[in-house]
């Protein structure tokens, strides 16, 4: 592979970027990319702001700006964000660019002459009241498939279900609240179904994709093509380049896949270049960086564009999507308000601080959870406490007694050993780089770092100077060469702190001059070391948000023993049971969708934990007085069981609590963990503070970054049915 254009999903231009995305595809790519520049391959990495699509258009009308001026704003702020990041693209550019719309139409058109654009009608929803089409995401409504209330017309983010508005349930018009009508307009359509032979043949060799992107995009296929809608009534946009049929606009998810096209061009002509060299080679490998959102238009529908455009452009070879990261449980949006922009944290925390976090819960097979605790207790415990600390160490002691890099005299079994250890990190992290694999990467890293620690203990130079200053020599050279190592193989992960590093080694190029071989290099004897300064600050929150209250602390809940007294099916949905349910002072009917999972009379008498102080809510017309807890893990359902008597009060939490949102509520974080042997079974990062061994026992545990068991009367609350530890309570 002589080439690699990495091509990054496109962020709408209606908000900052939050560190959701950023987890999701813009991280993610520039480690790969610098990974490949310093192996000296020629990469083009392209992106920019998606400025047409309509969630533009419906916030401009909230901040009451022009779409184009709405679409600036976000475009200059998203782009010095992602460069104080550290994320380089060879080219960020913007879907309004005259280019763009050039190439755009030119395919649209092209695709219309051969056939595969076709001109039917079809339903579209129309507000009488507001006198207007509704795009997509002008109609809200509730997801058919999760139940989720409020999601727009196009996507739910809570399922990842793709949606014609008319697939909703109780559609809505955003503007006016009323109920729209379906009227029929004229639409041009995609013929999909066309590609299903080719598309077929072409995932038939995709093994090495990840799974769920590979069985995602095979879903599709199994299920047989539907051809799509590619306009829409709306004044924002490009035009569609048919005669007749200018007042209508393309639709965005057509036209920004094209940006990867039309963004080579523009990169090319500005350089002098030949863009066909990374769009007809075939030694030319594309790789497409998103969110799982995004899957099907980068793995069925661009591919679909491209064989019915130019055959000879090269298709994507592979596209590592990563998951959901989430915000203390609840699915980061930007037009829902729940985010931490990209903006605002780097305004509190070093560039490569927040890179390494994101990094470390890097959505990459399933989705994880971004918590202001976690990040401190990666910060300090890994980055400071592990290489920063490592790398401090070996510079000072060095610096302090030498001043230079001292040459290495006879080596023992033990040096030995530490030099084939960089060699074995060196292809480690490269392996995994290449394989989109930056989490194991980063472990690597992190065990070449240890090792070195343990390393300069064993060896302890302050003791062997004073002994035989010729093997403390050896020592610090060994010990320089793993910094060296560090210092290159970490400078995808970490640049602006290991560009800082190789300053300290008396090198003052920047990442974009070292090789990734370098690392393999011993470290030249003589070399001056600089006094050095601690690569990384350890973080309090308590500095930053003197404020705050942990979001996953129970102070704000009242959570209450219930017992089920009675069970019934909803009406008018298949999946939930209306439920009576004694607290005790109180009765609540509950709305709960446990009817896939439980009968009615394994429910009836039960005793649960119920989310007392949550809004109430209508769930298909009747109103939800609360939330019967449940664990959940790959279609595997228990309910939460406690001993205690109805109303009893689950301890650390408040009788009465001010009343909060569904929103509110799952910023909190609860988990499974069981004990074995005394030893709590969960991930990591779970760390209960109980001191009580549980031997045998499930018990429910709420974290943010440390963890608390629950209990009822001092008895932990347990589970109805054994779900696996880790599962998450919801």
């Amino acid at each position: 592979m002589k080439r690699v254009l990495i091509g990054v999903a496109w962020p709408y231009a209606n908000g900052p970027i939050h560190i959701g995305q950023v987890s999701g595809c813009y991280l993610a790519p520039d480690i790969f990319r610098k990974y490949y520049k310093m192996k000296g391959r020629e990469v083009l990495m392209v992106s920019g702001s998606d400025q047409h699509g309509t969630p533009v258009t419906v916030q401009a009308e909230k901040e009451g700006l022009s779409p184009k001026e709405l679409a600036d704003k976000y475009h200059r702020i998203n782009d010095k964000a992602l460069i104080d990041l550290g994320v380089e693209f060879d080219l960020f550019t913007y879907t309004m660019h005259s280019r763009h719309k050039e190439i755009s139409q030119d395919i649209f058109k092209t695709l219309y002459d051969k056939d595969h654009i076709y001109l039917d009608v079809m339903e579209t929803f129309y507000c009488s009241h507001c006198s207007r089409f509704l795009p997509d995401r002008y109609v809200s409504g509730t997801c058919p498939r999760c139940g989720t209330e409020e999601i727009k017309g196009d996507q739910c983010d809570e399922c990842g279900l793709l949606l014609d508005p008319q697939d909703l349930h109780e559609p809505k018009c955003m503007f006016c609240g009323g109920e729209p009508e379906l009227k029929e307009s004229e639409h041009f359509f995609l013929r999909l179904s066309g590609f299903q032979e080719k598309l077929e043949e072409y995932l038939e060799d995709k093994d090495f994709w990840k799974n769920h992107v590979l069985n995602f995009s095979r879903g599709w296929l199994e299920e047989g093509l539907k051809d799509r809608p590619i306009s829409r009534d709306m004044g924002w946009g490009i035009p569609v380049p048919v005669k007749g049929y200018e007042d209508k606009k393309i639709y965005v998810w057509f036209e920004a896949v094209i940006g990867y096209f039309s963004t080579s061009v523009q990169w090319a002509e500005k350089h002098e270049e030949d863009w066909e060299t990374f769009w007809k080679d075939p030694d030319c490998h594309h790789y497409y960086f998103l969110g799982k959102d995004n899957i099907p238009f980068h793995t069925i529908i661009w591919p679909a564009i491209l064989m019915g455009y130019d055959e000879e452009l090269n298709q994507p070879y592979n596209v590592p999507a990563n998951q959901y990261m989430k915000f203390q449980g609840e699915q980061f949006s930007t037009s829902r308000g729940v985010i931490v922009s990209l903006p605002d944290i780097l305004e509190q925390f070093d560039a490569d601080a927040v890179r390494y976090y994101i990094t470390s819960v890097m959505p990459e097979l399933r989705d994880s959870n971004f918590s202001w605790e976690g990040f401190k207790d990666k910060n300090n415990s890994e980055l400071v406490g592990n290489l920063g600390n490592y790398i401090h160490r070996v510079l000072s002691f060095t610096y302090s007694k030498f001043g230079e890099v001292p040459s290495a005299g006879n080596m023992d079994d033990r040096d030995r050993d530490i030099i084939d250890l960089i060699h074995k990190t060196e292809e480690k992290v490269g392996t995994c780089i290449e394989e989109c694999r930056f989490k194991d990467g980063l472990r690597h890293l992190l065990e070449l770092s240890r090792e070195g620690n343990r390393y300069f203990n064993d060896r302890a130079p302050w003791v062997e100077i004073k002994e035989d200053r010729g093997r403390c020599a050896t020592t610090l050279n060994i010990a320089l060469r793993i910094v060296k190592a560090l210092s290159v193989i970490a400078t995808p992960y970490l640049p602006h702190s290991m560009d800082e590093l190789r300053g300290y080694l008396g090198s003052k190029t920047d990442w974009h001059e070292v090789s990734w071989h370098e690392a393999l290099e011993p470290i030249e004897v003589g070399l001056k070391i600089e006094e050095p300064q601690p690569l990384y600050k350890s973080i309090d929150l308590d500095d930053v948000f003197p404020d705050r209250k942990i979001l996953a602390g129970l102070e704000t809940l009242d959570l209450r023993v219930g017992e089920i007294a009675e069970v019934k099916d909803h009406p008018d949905a298949d999946k939930l049971y209306v439920l009576k349910v004694d607290l005790g002072e109180e009765q609540r009917t509950l709305v709960a969708g446990l009817k896939p999972y439980y009968e009615k009379d394994e429910l009836q008498g039960k005793k649960g934990i119920v989310v007392a102080n949550l809004e109430p809510a209508k769930l298909r017309g009747i109103e939800s007085e609360g939330m019967l807890l449940a664990a959940e893990h790959e279609g595997k359902v228990s309910i939460l069981r406690a001993d205690g008597e109805p109303g009893d009060q689950v301890e650390n939490t408040t009788y009465g609590a001010e009343e909060i949102s569904f929103g509110d509520f799952h910023r909190r974080e609860f988990f499974v963990a069981e004990f074995i042997d005394g030893k709590l079974q969960a991930d990591e990062i779970y760390r209960c503070l109980d001191e009580e061994e549980y031997d045998g026992d499930v018990v429910v545990c709420v974290h943010d970054g440390n963890g608390l068991t629950l209990k009822v009367g001092g008895t932990p609350i347990k589970l109805d049915r054994k779900v696996p530890p880790g599962s998450a309570i919801k």
